[in-house]
């Protein structure tokens, strides 16, 4: 077996063992196994299958990442994308009306188009030709967007006819459990243990178990359930047309700079990577990141992206495929935990939503605050998102900001054409097509 490893992933040449890469499999599971419970408690708020959903998730998940290990042999797991799901659930097919059939359909049009980017090899162009003041304010406007919907499940955020938000009754049962389990994942994060948005999703599932009568016990394992609900429900059609462009291109970005940073980082932390951020078989890589992300909106999970968590497991010793095999052998046992996915309550994964929330406005340190030019168009993308409840919305209004502030104060020059298309397009969006 040793050997087998041996040849497949060349253990020897990466400084590791089979021991360490398993220990690294398993840390990196724990600190993303939260998703399978979040997922479908986001997706289920459009009318999809919870139980299906949970199903895919985990199935997905392990299908992008075991792909990851045997083919670009990193230590690098993937699965739906937080921002994305959160986007597609309360923005596409909530505040904009479109069906979860349609909705996921733009999803996989916008992460195709991200696939297609990185096969013709344009990807790493419009990485270098999109400002850095826009890449945070994009991030930090999807935190934001992330974190009030975290307050939004949990009750602390409820709708007002005067304010229209106001605070909510923060001494219900939700608004505490929710609270506790925020406070949970921040104090066991700040002491460095990998698995703190999994207790505090245990904990808070568990307490509301014993005091919240609208949860029930369901049992714990079971034959995973059909998910014939959901895959081959993809509205491919229905979801192209000219109305729903400014999703997929919305879509096609985020997935662009989250998972191109997210792969850029993690080989940095593993020591893969040179001084350009060149790292071994990196076409493979960056191919099936963005293959697994159509394949997400295929097959409704929403967007499947590179995950940050991947650290944990690169940071105990994981520096080959082997650990994200593991890492999807693991996923794909939890499909037989569907029972699960039922037991926790929306407010239990309040406090994960909160918390990367947090990690992507940090973002935002990134901007020269002493140059307005660059200031503004990062604080109007990241504060319109929350605002008018879209993504595509924020990142519009940043592109056409930055374009008019350069052109009427001298900087011109800074512009690239890359900028100016995709301003002119958005604003386009706003007269022909939002306008009617």
């Amino acid at each position: 077996m040793n050997s087998l490893f041996e040849k497949i992933f060349q253990l020897k040449e990466k400084k590791t063992t089979p021991s360490t890469e398993f220990i690294a499999g398993c840390t990196t599971f724990l600190t993303m196994v939260y998703i399978i419970f979040v997922n479908p408690s986001i997706l289920s708020a459009t009318g999809m299958d919870k139980s299906a959903v949970f199903v895919l998730t985990c199935v997905v998940t392990a299908f992008a990442t075991i792909m990851m290990g045997l083919f670009a042999n990193l230590p690098i797991a993937l699965a739906p994308a937080m921002g994305l799901n959160v986007f597609f659930a309360y923005g596409i097919c909530g505040a904009m009306g479109y069906s979860w059939q349609v909705g996921m359909g733009a999803i996989f049009w916008g992460s195709l188009v991200f696939f297609a980017l990185s096969l013709f090899k344009v990807r790493h162009w419009l990485i270098e030709h999109i400002p850095q003041c826009l890449r945070a304010g994009i991030s930090a406007g999807i935190g934001l967007f992330i974190a009030f919907m975290g307050f939004q499940n949990m009750g602390i955020v409820v709708a007002s006819p005067a304010t229209l938000l106001t605070l909510g009754n923060i001494l219900s049962l939700k608004v505490l459990l929710g609270s506790l389990g925020f406070f949970i994942i921040v104090i066991l994060a700040t002491r460095n243990f990998h698995a703190a948005v999994l207790v505090s999703i245990l904990v808070v599932t568990l307490l509301a178990l014993w005091l919240d009568p609208n949860i029930s016990y369901q049992g714990i394992a079971a034959v995973p359930p059909s998910v014939g609900s959901v895959v081959g429900h993809v509205d491919l059609a229905g979801s192209l047309n000219i109305g729903i462009l400014g999703v997929i291109f919305s879509v096609m970005i985020v997935s662009l700079f989250d998972s191109s940073g997210t792969i850029l980082a993690l080989t940095d932390k593993a020591g893969l990577s040179d001084e350009k951020g060149r790292f071994p078989k990196m076409r493979q890589a960056l191919l099936i990141d963005s293959f697994s992300s159509s394949l997400g909106g295929l097959f409704g999970t929403s967007s499947v992206l590179t995950y940050i968590e991947s650290s944990a497991g690169i940071s105990v010793g994981g520096r080959t495929g082997l650990t994200a095999v593991v890492v999807g052998l693991l996923f794909l046992m939890m499909t037989f935990l569907s029972p699960l996915a039922h037991l926790v309550p929306p407010y239990a994964t309040s406090g994960a939503l909160i918390f990367v929330g947090i990690l992507m406005v940090s973002s935002l340190m990134k901007v020269n605050w002493s140059d307005l030019t660059d200031a503004t168009p990062a604080f109007i993308t990241a504060l319109m998102m929350p605002f008018a409840f879209a993504i595509t919305e924020g990142v519009a209004l940043g592109f056409i900001s930055y374009v008019i502030l350069k052109t009427f104060t001298g900087k011109f020059k800074e512009l690239n054409l890359c900028v100016i298309v995709f301003a002119l397009l958005f604003a386009l969006k706003f007269i022909f097509i939002d306008h009617h």
